[in-house]
């Protein structure tokens, strides 16, 4: 019998030394992260504003972490697809999400098959900044400025075209709510993505667009682009010619959009604040912040408890603008 206790005595040992190496595993393993590289997955086209300030912020993350992080544009659906992948994605930390608000916050609002809660199927990490948009036509086109654009708008309803990403997007959404403000009839051509928006716009197939203005930058300054209307308080400093839709004339519209990152439901905290940690320092770099600045990017920083707060917010703002205006994905 003694012996038996004995063997019980070093059995139970046995199991409590292993489940405390359990507990701490995982411990460990977060204190490491990450040991390898890391995949964002941008729901958006390249080219398009979220992918451009994307690829800037995984850029500096990396240099300052030590490991790749690894941009995949996973496009289609408005961002649903790439958004899906992510919620369905491993909780580990090495693959996250450079989102928009767009498929967080507008598109769930006119896609009622929409796979994801945005605010419960994802471990949001920072809300990263916000993107100036700004009203775009060709370069040759007879219209200089946003009033003259609603003018000819009024005085030809439903006749004037104007391209978005997708329906659901930013841009459909910014188009559909320009035009409830200034009373127009505009008609939507909806693109793949934002940056075939763009060029559409570029190559006159269609009008005007409503788009971040990190997206048409590169168009507006090749001359393919022009743009005729900013809208945000304040010109830009990259287009200090381009005038805000309040200089002329139209009273209280404004319309930006923002890039966050996001993970998987079930990411540790511990890496969810990491990451938080890395945006904050990555944003704080001076070319980074340069480069933001020209691209009308205006950086944040928030934390996981702040952007999941924004997340609600927006998502029943966006719902109550969808009804009041009866925007609908075509």
């Amino acid at each position: 019998m003694k012996q038996l206790s004995t063997c019980t005595r070093r059995l139970a040992l046995s199991l409590a030394a292993a489940a405390g190496l359990a507990l701490v595993a995982p411990a460990q393993a977060q204190s490491g992260y990450p040991n390898k590289p890391i995949r964002m997955i941008v729901p958006l086209g390249a080219g398009s504003a979220v992918d451009v300030a994307a690829r800037l912020l995984a850029q500096k993350m990396s240099e300052n972490m030590g490991q790749a992080i690894v941009v995949e544009n996973i496009t289609g659906a408005s961002g649903i697809i790439g958004a899906d992948r992510l919620a369905k994605s491993a909780p580990d930390g090495y693959t996250i999400g450079g989102f928009n608000d767009s498929v967080l916050t507008m598109v769930p609002n006119l896609n009622s098959k929409t796979p994801f809660n945005p605010v419960t199927d994802f471990a949001h990490i920072s809300q990263v900044a916000t993107i100036e948009f700004s009203v775009a036509v060709p370069a040759d086109s007879k219209y200089k400025t946003a009033a003259e654009l609603v003018a000819a708008a009024k005085a030809a309803p439903g006749q004037i075209t104007y391209a978005s990403g997708g329906n659901g997007s930013p841009q459909h959404l910014g188009g559909a709510l320009f035009a409830a403000h200034t009373g127009i009839d505009i008609k939507h051509v909806p693109y793949r993505d934002a940056s075939q928006a763009a060029q559409g716009v570029a190559g006159n197939q269609v009008d005007m667009t409503v788009q971040g203005i990190a997206t048409v930058a590169a168009l507006a300054k090749g001359g393919k682009l022009r743009l005729v209307g900013v809208m945000a308080d304040s010109r830009q400093p990259e287009y200090p010619d381009t005038m805000t839709l309040k200089e002329q004339g139209i009273q209280g519209f404004d319309f930006s959009t923002w890039f966050a990152l996001t993970a998987p439901k079930g990411t540790p905290k511990e890496i969810l604040e990491r990451l938080q940690r890395e945006v904050v320092k990555a944003l704080a770099d001076p070319m980074v912040k340069e480069r933001y600045a020209g691209l009308g990017l205006k950086p944040n920083g928030t934390t996981p408890e702040q952007l999941t707060a924004l997340v609600g917010s927006q998502l029943a703002r966006y719902g109550k603008a969808i009804r009041d205006n009866n925007i609908k994905a075509e």
